[in-house]
């Protein structure tokens, strides 16, 4: 009995942490966050230029901040925004994604996944103990990504995330 051997054919985009100091990864993280503004929002308004401006430069005083991007030949398609937070329940490091993107005509072609595990082998060698994320209820293509790669909510309910703005 001849048994096949199932292939991946995900293209694979390579994925590294950017340097919030080089002017074209700078504009790539603006660009791609920008375009998420923009399909993101209920009201579809781009960043402001104020936000463009001051964006990259505020990642780079958060102590442990970082971003992933995944490129296709020198495209950016997608980015990881990580925020270093701390797990009282652990007494331990944890990782936040507060925002993961990829370009809508790159989507479905496995980059989110590969995002999303470039953050966990960075978190890994960070000594975190878990990363956490939000996603609209609305985002249900995010939502299932999410929980393919095994992220779920640990009370078992559906966690909303509030804000407040001052």
């Amino acid at each position: 009995m001849l048994i096949e051997q199932m292939v991946d054919t995900t293209p694979v985009y390579p994925v590294r942490p950017a340097n919030l100091d080089d002017p074209v990864d700078e504009a790539a993280i603006v660009e791609l966050l920008d375009l998420y503004a923009r399909t993101a929002q209920p009201d579809g308004d781009p960043l402001t230029p104020e936000v463009c401006e001051q964006l990259v430069p505020g990642l780079r005083v958060i102590d442990g901040a970082f971003v992933m991007l995944a490129h296709y030949e020198s495209l950016a398609v997608g980015l990881a925004v990580c925020l270093p937070g701390y797990s009282t329940f652990a007494a331990q490091r944890l990782i936040n994604v507060h925002d993961l993107v990829v370009r809508t005509e790159y989507q479905g072609q496995g980059i989110g996944s590969q995002l999303l595990r470039a953050v966990e082998a960075h978190a890994r060698t960070l000594g975190c103990c878990k990363i956490t994320l939000e996603v609209r209820e609305e985002n249900q293509g995010a939502e299932r990504l999410y929980r393919r790669l095994a992220y779920s909510d640990p009370s078992g309910q559906r966690t909303r995330f509030l804000e407040r703005l001052l």
